[in-house]
């Protein structure tokens, strides 16, 4: 029986997504602060780390991210470096296309309050990283999440635990942001 192709492709072996992972996004944001080998990127990404303390990954996710942003051209190896524990390291940098697309990516804000956890504090963890003001995206995640948290101010019935659950969590992603917005106070 003969596949059907799929809608998403495929490029270099490589599955074809119309976007990249917090994986692929958290290795393409260290790449942007300096080109790096992946050992080099891994250790960025371990708990201990600022980056890694909000998103972790291990060596084998690194490489294979660093697969797909190259296969995307959003990054290339750069150079290659000796290494004391095996085969020369391969050195990537990222394109121009991968540095305009992650700072867009930096600037837009989530779509859901869930998305706060991980895909915001990775933003705001790499803007800080790379000594971007994070303004402009705190501001914008406010504007966007507005009318959620106007909706979702009123405490629900107790007897309603997903409401509750909602009410609480969204109040304290507004903390959050306002926080955030003012660090003076």
């Amino acid at each position: 029986m003969a596949r059907r192709p799929t809608r998403r492709g495929n490029l270099g072996g490589v599955e074809r997504r119309p976007t990249l992972s917090l994986n692929e996004w958290a290795v393409l944001g260290v790449l942007v602060d300096k080109p790096r080998h992946g050992y080099d990127i891994a250790a960025d990404l371990q708990p201990g780390t600022p980056i890694g303390d909000a998103w972790r990954l291990t060596r084998q996710l690194v490489y294979r991210a660093l697969e797909r942003l190259e296969a995307l051209g959003l990054a290339e190896p750069h150079h290659t470096e000796p290494s004391t524990a095996g085969p020369p390291r391969t050195v990537y940098a990222p394109t121009g296309r991968g540095r305009s697309s992650l700072h867009t990516w930096l600037v837009t804000p989530v779509a859901h309050i869930r998305d706060v956890r991980n895909a915001l504090l990775l933003k705001l963890v790499l803007t800080e990283r790379l000594g971007r003001d994070p303004g402009e995206l705190v501001r914008a995640q406010r504007a966007a999440f507005a009318e959620v948290l106007d909706r979702r101010a009123v405490p629900p019935p107790r007897s309603d635990v997903v409401a509750t659950w909602r009410h609480h969590h969204t109040a304290a992603v507004g903390t959050f942001l306002d926080a955030l917005a003012d660090p003076d106070e």
